[in-house]
């Protein structure tokens, strides 16, 4: 039987890629835009603003890995600079505002695969940002691991290491550290 090319493409759909600091959210974020390109498919990926650990106008893995991206202040400036694109990506997808959830049901709902990657908790186990949402809304969302610092099993939390009760913080290891559940109630003395 003949397949219609039309009918067999992907059909628009959003993934979230979540978990703490140091998991590999960036990295596999990357692999899957690096495969989409590779399909030769157009990709367009933004991350926010206000992110610049590494680059101003790269999403950057902690092992510095890279892709070109585009900074954008709000989840909506997104909607505009996503015409003729059949994939997004979205990195930090936390430090967003709760429009992000919208625009990216919004661009799924176009037929555009979404691919968006964020911390899902802060450093106080707390749900982060618009992440709540979009697990909520995702087709499919997987949950990646760090290794915990102090006893090697799989780590769930970012352990803030140094002074300061903002949430949104922006640190690598001199700040950070992942910790699984234990290691991180022993820290705070539970």
């Amino acid at each position: 039987m003949y397949n219609n090319p039309k009918e067999t493409h992907c059909k628009g759909r959003i993934e979230v890629i979540c978990g703490s600091m140091f998991s590999g959210k960036t990295e596999e974020l990357l692999r899957r835009l690096r495969r989409a390109k590779i399909a030769r498919q157009e990709v367009e990926i933004f991350k926010p603003a206000i992110d610049v650990r590494y680059s101003q106008e790269e999403v950057v893995s902690h092992d510095r890995n890279s892709i070109p991206s585009t900074p954008v202040e709000h989840s909506s400036n997104i909607l505009l600079l996503s015409s003729e694109v059949e994939v997004v990506g979205i990195d930090e997808a936390q430090f967003f505002d709760n429009g992000l959830a919208e625009v990216c049901q919004q661009l799924a709902d176009q037929g555009i695969r979404v691919i968006v990657a964020g911390l899902d908790m802060d450093f106080k186990r707390v749900p982060f940002g618009p992440m709540p949402a979009l697990c909520a809304i995702a087709d499919d969302v997987t949950k990646v691991h760090a290794i915990c610092v102090r006893c090697g099993s799989l780590a769930s939390y970012s352990h803030r290491i140094v002074e300061g009760e903002k949430q949104v913080m922006l640190g690598e290891m001199q700040e950070y550290q992942p910790l699984c559940r234990n290691c991180y109630l022993h820290e705070k003395g539970r």
